[in-house]
């Protein structure tokens, strides 16, 4: 499988782990309920999973690949899925801080949770959409397959260093916990049977 393949295959279970963020948070506010470990819980899938290893092979393989061969990096849709990486840790670390912060949950903090969680949801199901549609087939297209073949060896060889082989279980099981346990508050897309298994999740 090559290197876009995977990384196509891994948006569908971040989408639906977003999915399921979205429909734990309106839960909890709807019911006023306070889980601090299942938030923390998604924010260590998203960190550890979406983040390090998703967006580290894009940011330290793929994307520096394409700059190597004449995107810039400070412009355009490299400087744009860059800006937004940024933008989705800023909404997590707010997640964060509610998993972490003492006492139950007020009515205020349940609706920052909704927002923040909506918030990163639809951030990067925008964000995904325009790296499937726009920015991986201009890759495909401008980057030699020399270059292509190098950047799946690259994948391969960051994912042995970053996460071990019980680390893509753990995730996978992890991932497929929260789908299965919120699919009756998410979106219906949130099937974690139809989860693509490649990548990170080994």
């Amino acid at each position: 499988m090559d290197a876009i393949e995977t990384l196509m295959n891994e948006h569908r279970v971040i989408e639906r782990v977003c999915d399921a963020l979205v429909g734990f948070a309106d839960e909890a506010r709807r019911k006023g309920t306070t889980d601090k470990d299942e938030l923390a819980r998604f924010v260590t899938f998203i960190r550890e999973f979406a983040d390090r290893c998703h967006h580290g092979k894009e940011e330290d393989i793929l994307f520096t690949a394409m700059v190597a061969h004449g995107f810039p990096r400070n412009g355009g849709p490299i400087a744009v899925m860059l800006h937004e990486h940024g933008e989705g840790r800023a909404l997590v670390g707010a997640l964060a801080a509610k998993a972490a912060q003492d006492g139950a949950w007020t009515p205020a903090d349940l609706q920052e949770i909704a927002d923040a969680a909506s918030g990163y949801s639809n951030l990067l199901h925008a964000h995904i959409h325009k790296e499937d549609a726009i920015l991986y087939p201009m890759a495909e297209a401008r980057l030699p397959p020399q270059a292509m073949e190098q950047v799946g060896l690259d994948c391969e060889r960051f994912e042995q260093q970053q996460t071990g082989a019980g680390e893509h279980e753990r995730y996978h099981a992890l991932a497929d916990e929260l789908v299965l346990r919120h699919a009756a508050t998410s979106h219906p897309a949130a099937d974690a049977s139809t989860a693509h298994r490649h990548g990170c999740f080994g």
